[in-house]
């Protein structure tokens, strides 16, 4: 669990508290008046009886009182301290004991009955399975020790009060772990959303500038280059200032962006032009298409030259994103990818192709002698199965 802000620091094994916890205690508080209305009534049909009516209905009275006690203590979370669990525990095993002295011998139920019920809860919420279990075997102990033989009632009474304290502590835990993955994916989701408003300003003003710097600078000699590079560098900064956030949300939530993937390309050799809000996909399709956007720049550096340039564009489309992978090279001659399929050189065909097909997109490569060579990765934002 996430403490809130203003809450004191854990004590001694109890988690901190959340709104799952303070809902479950508003629960067992209804519950333990309850469950505190049937004993009574339960007793005083019963109590003439008895052998010490009288020490009876003093006990009830402390039932009673310690049940407003509990509710009132349990309801703020600063005081669910351990010492208030183990108080209300001996209060349960208390009423248990008293049983043999108030009833007489061969007495068929204790005192307290289901009431005890709640503080097995009770330690079941703060602790979990293990402080549910732990509450209900005291409990289930000091109820076989009063008694000289073990019906097939009290076993059965005795079974579904461990387990449910197991159970009730397993669930506890569960629902507080996923209330707090909630409040994160939240907190989370609220600040992509500003960083892509701010990302949006930003590239419609200063990052497209940058970029139109380092695309002209270079026509302006010596200088313009460096000033060119200088450019590229500030943009290459700003932009991952803008999306630094966003990288540990998406990993939260098991996706990547492909806008961060590809700008982590740019190089000398490898220009890299980005939208400026996210491209988000699951994971493993964002790992499939940088491979296949990686094979493309590999096939530029062994089949143009090491020092050839190339340019990578990612746009958004209607129905999903379009990688864009372009050099200036000689380009493929018309025919060679289907030769080199056939002669069983199935780099291109497995690498770009088959991949882009296995996430429902497409490959499609453009060439032409002396033109250069362009790929476009498609890939969908969904895949229909």
């Amino acid at each position: 669990m996430t403490p809130a802000a203003t809450a004191p620091e854990p004590k001694a094994g109890v988690e901190p508290h959340g709104p799952v916890q303070d809902t479950m205690f508003r629960a067992l508080g209804v519950l333990r008046f309850v469950v505190l209305l049937n004993t009574i009534a339960l007793y005083w049909r019963h109590d003439d009886a008895y052998d010490h009516p009288g020490a009876g209905w003093a006990v009830m009275a402390g039932l009673a009182a310690w049940t407003v006690f509990a509710v009132w203590a349990y309801a703020a979370p600063a005081r669910r301290t351990p010492g208030l669990l183990v108080a209300d525990l001996a209060v349960a095993v208390g009423a248990i004991a008293l049983s043999p002295y108030v009833k007489g011998e061969g007495l068929n139920a204790t005192l307290p009955g289901f009431w005890v019920m709640g503080a097995v809860l009770a330690w079941a919420i703060l602790w979990r399975w293990a402080g549910g279990l732990t509450a209900a075997v005291v409990v289930s102990l000091a109820d076989l020790a009063i008694r000289d033989d073990i019906s097939q009632k009290v076993y059965g009474n005795i079974f579904l009060l461990v387990l449910g304290g197991a159970i009730v502590g397993f669930l506890s835990g569960l629902l507080q772990q996923m209330a707090a993955q909630r409040d994160r994916a939240e907190r989370a989701a609220a600040a992509a959303q500003e960083r892509q408003r701010l990302a949006r300003v930003v590239h419609d003003g200063v990052l497209q500038v940058l970029a139109l710097v380092q695309r002209r600078a270079a026509d302006l000699g010596p200088d313009g280059r460096e000033l060119g590079r200088l450019a590229g560098e500030q943009e290459l900064r700003l932009r991952g200032l803008v999306q630094q956030d966003s990288r540990e949300t998406l990993a939260a939530l098991g996706d990547q962006d492909l806008v961060q993937l590809l700008v982590a390309l740019q190089s000398a050799q490898v220009h890299v032009a980005v939208p400026g809000s996210p491209a988000v996909l699951p994971a493993e399709r964002a790992g499939e298409v940088m491979a296949a956007v990686e094979s493309c720049l590999s096939n530029v550096r062994h089949h143009v030259g090491r020092d050839a340039e190339a340019w990578v564009l990612l746009e958004e489309v209607d129905d999903g994103w379009v990688v864009s992978v372009r050099d200036d090279g000689p380009g493929i001659p018309a025919g060679r990818l289907e030769e080199s399929a056939a002669e069983g050189r199935l780099g291109v065909q497995q690498s770009i192709v088959g991949r882009m097909q296995d996430l429902g997109g497409t490959a499609t490569v453009r060439s032409d002698a002396g033109q250069g060579t362009e790929w476009e990765l498609a890939v969908p934002r969904v895949v229909d199965r």
